[in-house]
């Protein structure tokens, strides 16, 4: 039986060409069937329900392109230190969730600690941790995801010694004596990491549950998912059950490539709710923990240019091999040397799939993208490689990338940039690094201002500022676009897929500025409302 809805009496942006803005729009079977006027719809038989929206404004579903969705999920679930200024408000929270966890041998987990953030502005270290967790063993993630900060327990069971050598793409900080501090970069991160007790995936599907619950109500219809694959696996249990409301983009890490590659899975394989993206290679570290590789070192540290994670050879031999079977890469980097040496992967792979006889253009990423060397600006452009980026992380690493970087954030979070130079420019957050709210995000790529206004009017580099439609089309269109689903989803048009975000207000038309004073009061997933408020 039909199921016709209309929404009527409101303000949709359509983002599509033929009708970008209209009033009123019918919805059958979880499709758009008719865009236009309250007047067109008056007319449609077999009506089931009729929405008066009141004005209000409407936009396709917001997608956020870059996610660690199982993270995101668990991290629900342990101690929060995001937004601490200081490393006594940190050890606040891990001493309340210690007294909330009671007695237990249970590892002590948490993330989002900054400490360029605190005023303190130096490393915590593993004694400070021990004076509240005993000999329970502690585990704490930096914002950015590239640090650990752990106790002297879990450095026991991980049997990290002054004699344990620094892996591979990473590095375990030592004091003046050699002996590890308790912090972790990069790939060392993993010797403790390996330690701890996953969830299980009953765990995660119960948090992934709340979690897309959450996604519903800051107006999230999609995701590109970033993590490995227990998120992956829950994902699949969720939606074999009929329970997955987000379209979701599945990202496999280049450590499963061959796996991938032995069973034939291909980019864009899956249906509207799952689907299959690209490989997921690190090239560098990240700005907090100063591992993002540069071409020239940090400001005031002569010696330090950042972390490879995975050098320009190494990553050249995986892209070939991912795109010649018909599998698109996407590349962490954040650092501009980082940048550079991907940029020149994909010229590389590029070539080969001109040669190819099938002619196949992959869309590859670059995610992040913070900031680019000068010679590179128009390279993203002219190789037809996605800019994944997050407005966020603009204005809350603005001063510590002046302090780190310098005159080179002139090439930094370049979106206007991207955008001008005819890249193709997508939006997410980066949670939970960043909340997964995606009205912050347009508020930052709009303002590249704070939500208390700093650095003042004009915003960070000003001449880098989108205008809301840009920011929306980055959210929206534009994900569709990275992920091949322009023909069901990005747009409101007859045939696509019915998934909107409704606003209290007027987001085109109102003070840029009051941004973050809008409500999300309505998010339809398949012609369905999963969130309304009105």
């Amino acid at each position: 039986m039909d199921d016709l809805t209309i929404l009527y009496n409101g303000r949709f942006y359509t983002i599509d060409p033929q009708r970008p803005v209209a009033t009123a729009v019918a919805i059958r079977n979880g499709r758009v069937l008719a865009v236009g006027s309250d007047d067109d719809m008056a007319g449609l038989a077999g009506v089931i329900e009729r929405v008066d929206l009141n004005g209000r404004c409407v936009t396709p579903g917001l997608v956020d392109a870059h996610v660690h969705f199982k993270n995101f999920a668990i991290a629900r679930q342990r101690v929060n230190m995001d937004g601490c200024q200081s490393l006594a408000e940190v050890l606040a929270r891990v001493q309340q969730r210690l007294e909330a966890d009671g007695p237990t041998a249970a590892w002590l987990q948490g993330w989002g600690w900054a400490q360029d953030q605190w005023v303190e502005r130096t490393f915590p270290t593993a004694a400070l941790l021990d004076r509240l967790t005993g000999n329970r063993p502690a585990y704490l993630t930096h914002k950015s995801g590239h640090a650990a900060w752990a106790n002297s327990r879990a450095l026991q069971l991980a049997g990290i010694t002054e004699a344990t050598a620094d892996p591979p793409g990473g590095q375990i900080q030592r004091n003046q004596h050699g002996l590890p501090t308790g912090i972790l970069f990069e790939e060392a991160m993993k010797l403790i990491s390996v330690h701890i007790p996953p969830p299980t995936e009953a765990e995660i599907v119960a948090a992934m549950r709340q979690a897309q619950a959450h996604c519903w109500q800051v107006g999230l219809t999609g995701i590109h998912d970033f993590d490995g694959r227990s998120c992956f696996t829950a994902l699949q249990t969720l939606h074999q059950n009929g329970e997955l409301g987000l379209r979701v983009v599945k990202n496999i890490p280049v450590a499963l490539l061959e796996e991938a590659i032995g069973v034939g899975l291909r980019s864009g394989f899956g249906d509207a709710w799952l689907r299959i993206g690209g490989i997921k290679i690190f090239a560098d570290g990240a700005l907090g923990p100063k591992t993002a590789a540069m071409v020239e070192p940090y400001e005031g540290e002569p010696d330090n240019r950042g972390i490879v994670v995975v050098d320009k050879e190494e990553m050249l031999q995986y892209a070939l091999r991912a795109s010649a079977h018909d599998l698109s890469l996407t590349v962490h980097a954040i650092g501009d040397r980082a940048n550079h040496d991907v940029l020149d992967v994909y010229e590389a792979v590029r070539q080969q799939e001109q040669a190819n006889p099938r002619g196949q253009t992959l869309r590859h990423r670059i995610e992040h993208v913070q900031v680019l060397h000068p010679t590179d600006l128009q390279r993203l452009a002219q190789l037809n490689v996605i800019a994944s980026m997050q407005p966020i992380h603009a204005t809350s690493d603005m001063e510590m990338a002046t302090r780190y970087w310098g005159e080179r954030t002139r090439c930094s979070y370049a979106w206007r940039t991207m955008l001008d130079t005819g890249a193709t420019l997508v939006f997410g957050s980066d949670a939970p690094i960043e909340a997964i709210d995606p009205l912050p995000g347009l508020h930052a790529a709009v303002t590249r201002r704070r939500a208390d206004g700093s650095p003042g009017p004009d915003g960070w580099h000003p001449e880098q500022r989108l205008t809301v439609a840009e920011a929306v089309r980055a959210f929206t269109l534009a994900a569709a676009e990275t992920s091949g689903q322009t023909a069901t989803q990005g747009s409101i048009a007859p045939g696509k897929l019915a998934d909107l975000t409704l606003f209290s207000r007027d987001i085109f038309t109102m003070p840029p500025d009051e941004l973050l004073t809008v409500e999300i009061v309505g998010t339809m997933v398949n012609g369905r409302f999963v969130h309304r408020t009105f």
